[in-house]
């Protein structure tokens, strides 16, 4: 099951409503993952770099943690609240230190997601909760993707949730099993890949970012995943600029798309779109088995 929805907006207008056209297509779906559920989102380029932190426990690890992890980085870092997320704000060439540091400071903080763009919210739960938890429907972007989940290969937790970060500004939703996961979760670490669950989407996640770190595009490490990933899936990648799809030679998995002038949407069944603007009038189509589909702004 699983249901992914993802938002490529051409129309600057549109802006101000990705989060709630978003969220209006997700909880669409609900019925097709009533575990968890969540959204990246890819807002305004504020200059400077950002991580998107998770908390069991968020009134103790929250608190003064700006001060602290300033203080160990040597900069000026901002810290947004929102429920049991964090969004940091810092600068850019200090994300990966920052990740480092919080590893010390906070060892239950889990990060969510790290780039300039990019927020990832994530909760268990189902859609419509896990959206107004966040306040997704009033936020703001360029693109976005989301996921409601069924748990198959492993336990429903925050971190088991879909979408998966292993990149900067770098995210994936999946529906469907890859079969050869557990080898390839092995060579990715000896890779230098960091991987903190059991989850196979977050295996697909890394190896498109360790292939993007080795020299290809998102649409070669896109073409490479149908050689290298055994099973079937349906992928929804987004980028700093970019959002992507992929289906699996069998595409077994359902999904369809739609592209007007404004937009262009992806979801696992047409119902999640038929409330986007202009929707008669859009290009509608089933996306190709084996077939790399990729738009950037």
């Amino acid at each position: 099951m699983c249901g992914i929805v993802g938002l490529f907006l051409k129309d600057r207008a549109l802006e101000p409503r990705l989060g709630a056209m978003l969220t209006d297509m997700l909880v669409t779906m609900s019925d097709r993952g009533p575990d968890s559920a969540g959204i990246a989102v890819y807002g305004e380029d504020a200059g400077a770099g950002k991580l998107t932190v998770q908390s069991a426990d968020p009134a103790a690890d929250f608190a003064g943690l700006a001060e602290e992890l300033g203080a160990a980085l040597g900069c000026d870092v901002r810290l947004r609240p929102v429920d049991t997320h964090a969004v940091l704000s810092l600068d850019a060439d200090k994300l990966a230190a920052a990740r480092a540091a919080l590893r010390d400071l906070r060892p239950g903080l889990r990060v969510m997601s790290g780039g300039e763009r990019i927020e990832i919210y994530k909760e268990v739960g189902l859609p419509q909760s896990v959206a107004d938890r966040f306040g997704i429907a009033g936020m703001r972007g360029t693109h976005g993707i989301g996921h409601t989940r069924m748990a198959t290969e492993s336990a429903v937790t925050t971190m088991g949730a879909h979408p998966f970060s292993t990149g900067a500004d770098q995210c994936l939703v999946h529906n469907g099993s890859l079969s050869n996961h557990n080898s390839l979760r092995r060579k990715l670490r000896r890779e230098g890949m960091n991987i903190d669950t059991e989850n196979d989407t977050e295996v697909g996640a890394a190896y498109l970012s360790w292939k993007m770190q080795t020299g290809s595009s998102l649409g070669e490490a896109l073409e490479s995943s149908l050689n290298d990933l055994d099973g079937f899936f349906t992928f929804v990648v987004g980028t700093r600029d970019g959002f992507g799809v992929v289906r699996d030679p069998i595409a077994c998995k359902p999904a369809v798309m739609a592209e007007t002038e404004s937009y262009v949407a992806f979801g696992s069944e047409y119902r999640a779109l038929v409330d986007l603007p202009s929707i008669e009038a859009a290009r509608v189509w089933e996306p190709e088995p084996a077939t790399v589909y990729f738009w950037s702004h």
